[in-house]
C-alpha cells in the first residue's frame, strides 16, 4: 500500500495554504485510485463567513478537495511531479451530489478513481466521506496546460 505525508504531498501539488485541501494519502494505486484524507479544522479561514453561526465546509471547497486528490494520482500515475510551467484546469464537472453537510471538526476522507484517459484528458469518479457515511459525489475531469 501506497501513502504520502504533506511533504510528498507538497512535491505534487501546487496549492499551498489557504487553499491546500489534502492533508494526507491514506493509500494509492497508479493508474487506479486514490485514498486522501482532509482534516476540516475549526480554524480553516473560510468558517468565519461560512457561516459564524454554523461552520460548514463549502461544496465547491470539497469538490476542489477531490480535485486535489485526483491531480496527485494523475502525477503518480505519469510518474512525474509538479512543474511550475504546467497547471492541471477543470475542463468539466458533472453529477454533482452534497448529501450531507460537512462541519468543523470532521474528518474528509477523499476517494478518487481514474474512469478514463484520452489525450491528455482525465475523467475520474469521486467521492467524499465523513464517519464512512457519503457527503459528496461528482464526476470531474481535468486537463493540464503549459502556462
Amino acid at each position: 500500500m501506497n501513502s504520502m505525508n504533506i511533504h510528498e504531498i507538497l512535491k505534487y501539488l501546487p496549492h499551498r495554504y489557504p487553499l491546500l485541501l489534502v492533508d494526507r494519502v491514506i493509500s494509492y494505486e497508479t493508474g487506479k485510485d486514490i485514498v486522501a484524507l482532509k482534516n476540516v479544522s475549526i480554524n480553516e479561514p473560510f468558517f468565519s463567513g461560512h457561516f459564524p453561526h454554523h461552520p460548514v465546509m463549502p461544496g465547491v471547497l470539497i469538490v476542489e478537495a477531490l480535485a486535489q486528490a485526483a491531480a496527485i494520482l494523475t502525477l503518480r500515475t505519469e510518474n512525474t511531479t509538479n512543474k511550475e510551467d504546467t497547471v492541471y484546469y477543470f475542463v468539466g464537472i458533472d453529477g454533482v451530489r452534497f448529501k450531507k453537510p460537512v462541519m468543523a471538526g470532521d474528518q474528509l476522507i477523499l476517494k478518487v478513481s481514474i474512469q478514463r484517459q484520452i489525450k491528455g484528458l482525465w475523467k475520474y469518479s469521486a467521492r467524499a466521506e465523513v464517519d464512512d457515511q457519503l457527503v459528496t459525489e461528482a464526476q470531474l475531469m481535468c486537463t493540464s496546460r503549459n502556462v
